[in-house]
C-alpha cells in the first residue's frame, strides 16, 4: 500500500472505531490472561484438570457465535461489538470477587461471552468495509496495537501485582474497559453503502476449505492457549513478574513483526504463508514435548505466538473468494467451528496432562500436519 492508500485507510471512521475496540479487548483479555494462572494456582488451588475445565468454559462462546447472526436482526454490528467490550470489562471486574473453581467457570462464561463477540464482529467489519488489499493491514494492524497494548497493560500488571491483592487488579482492568465500551456507543462509523449483509444461517459447500482450516486452527489454538503457558507457571515455576516479562517481550517482536505478515500475504499470498507457519509449528510443538529448559520453552512460547498471527491468512483467503453479502453470518459460522474443537480439547488436554505432560504437544504435531496438507488445497487468488 502506497502513503495515499495508507492516508485514505486512515481517514475510515471504522478504521478508528475498531482500533478502539481492539485496544479495549486486549487490555481486558491480556490482563486477565497474566493474572489468571497464577490466580488459578495460588487463589483457587486449581489443578491441571481445573485449568482445562475452565479454558473449556472459556470456549463455550466462541463456539456460541452463531447466536451473532440472530442478534444482528434487533441490533446494529457495530453497536453489538461496543456491547461486547462493556460485557468483557464486567466479566473481568467480577473475576477477582468469586476465588473458587465455581466463580471462575461464571465469570469466565461473562469474560469469554463478550471477547468472542467481539472478535466475531471484529473481523466481520473489516472483511465490510476495506478491500482485498487493505485487510490484511487492517488486520495486522489491529494485532500490532494490540500487542502495543499488551505490553502497556503488562507493564502496568508488573508493579500493580505487587502492590495491590488479585481482586484490585481485576477490577482495575475490567473498569477501564467497561468505560472504552460506553465510549464507543456514543460513535457511528457505519457507511449505509454497502452491501447489506445476510441475516440468515450461511453454510455453503464452496466454503468447506474455509470450515476445515478454522477447526483445525482453533484446535492448535488450544493448545498454545492453555497448556503452554500453563506449564510455564507449573513445571517451570514462572512467577507472575516473570509471565508478565515473558508477554511484554512477546509482544515487542509481534509488534514490528504483524505488518510484514500482511504484506507478506499481498506480496505472496496466503497459501504460502500458511505453509511455512504450519511447518514451523510442527518444529515447535515437537520441541515443547522433547526439549525441557526452561529458557528454550520460553523462546518457543514467543515463536508460537508469533506464527499464530498467520492465520489472518485464512480470513483474508475467504475474503477474495466469497459473495460479499455471506461475510457478516460466515464470519459467525467460522467462529464457531473454531470453537468446536476449542470446548473439548482443554479439559481432554487437562486429562491427557494428568497422564504425561508430553501429550497435548504432540497432539499439537498432529493437528499441524494436518493443517499443512489442506492449506495445500488452496487455490491462487
Amino acid at each position: 500500500m502506497n502513503q495515499t492508500d495508507i492516508k485514505a485507510l486512515r481517514a475510515n471512521p471504522m478504521y478508528r472505531y475498531l482500533l478502539l475496540l481492539a485496544i479495549a479487548a486486549a487490555v481486558g483479555l491480556q490482563g486477565w490472561r497474566t493474572l489468571f494462572n497464577n490466580f488459578a494456582v495460588e487463589e483457587v488451588n486449581a489443578s491441571g484438570f481445573h485449568v482445562g475445565a475452565i479454558q473449556s468454559i472459556r470456549e463455550i462462546p466462541g463456539f456460541l457465535s452463531l447466536l451473532v447472526v440472530f442478534l444482528l436482526l434487533v441490533v446494529k454490528e457495530h453497536r453489538l461489538a461496543a456491547f461486547s467490550i462493556i460485557l468483557l470489562g464486567l466479566g473481568i471486574i467480577t473475576t477477582g470477587l468469586l476465588p473458587s473453581f465455581e466463580g471462575l467457570m461464571i465469570t469466565t462464561f461473562l469474560m469469554s461471552l463478550g471477547f468472542h463477540y467481539f472478535e466475531t464482529t471484529n473481523q466481520s467489519l473489516t472483511l465490510q468495509y476495506f478491500s482485498n488489499q487493505q485487510s490484511p493491514h487492517v488486520f495486522a494492524r489491529i494485532r500490532s496495537l494490540s500487542a502495543a497494548t499488551n505490553i502497556g497493560i503488562g507493564i502496568v500488571i508488573f508493579f500493580l501485582a505487587q502492590l495491590f491483592a488479585f481482586e484490585i487488579n481485576y477490577a482495575i482492568v475490567g473498569t477501564f474497559v467497561v468505560l472504552c465500551g460506553i465510549y464507543a456507543l456514543t460513535l457511528n462509523p457505519v457507511d449505509d453503502s454497502l452491501p447489506a449483509q445476510h441475516k440468515k444461517m450461511v453454510f455453503k459447500k464452496r466454503y468447506w476449505l474455509y470450515y476445515v482450516l478454522n477447526f483445525l486452527s482453533g484446535a492448535r489454538r488450544q493448545i498454545f492457549v492453555v497448556f503452554a503457558v500453563f506449564m510455564l507457571v507449573e513445571k517451570y515455576n514462572y512467577s507472575v513478574q516473570e509471565i508478565t516479562v515473558l508477554f511484554v517481550l512477546n509482544n515487542v517482536i509481534a509488534y514490528f513483526f504483524n505488518p510484514y505478515i500482511a504484506k507478506g500475504i499481498n506480496k505472496f499470498g496466503e497459501k504460502k504463508m500458511l505453509t511455512m507457519e504450519y511447518t514451523s509449528l510442527i518444529i515447535i510443538f515437537a520441541a515443547y514435548a522433547f526439549i525441557e529448559d526452561r529458557w528454550v520453552v520460553a523462546l518457543l512460547y514467543i515463536l508460537d505466538h508469533i506464527f499464530f498471527n498467520f492465520s489472518i491468512g485464512i480470513k483474508t483467503y475467504f475474503q477474495k473468494h466469497a459473495d460479499p453479502k455471506d461475510i457478516a453470518p460466515s464470519m459467525a459460522v467460522g467462529f464457531t467451528i473454531n470453537h468446536i474443537a476449542a470446548v473439548v480439547i482443554p479439559v481432554l488436554g487437562g486429562l491427557l496432562w494428568i497422564m504425561n505432560w508430553r501429550i497435548p504437544f504432540i497432539v499439537g504435531i498432529g493437528l499441524s500436519i494436518l493443517s499443512l496438507a489442506f492449506v495445500q488445497k488452496m487455490k491462487k487468488s
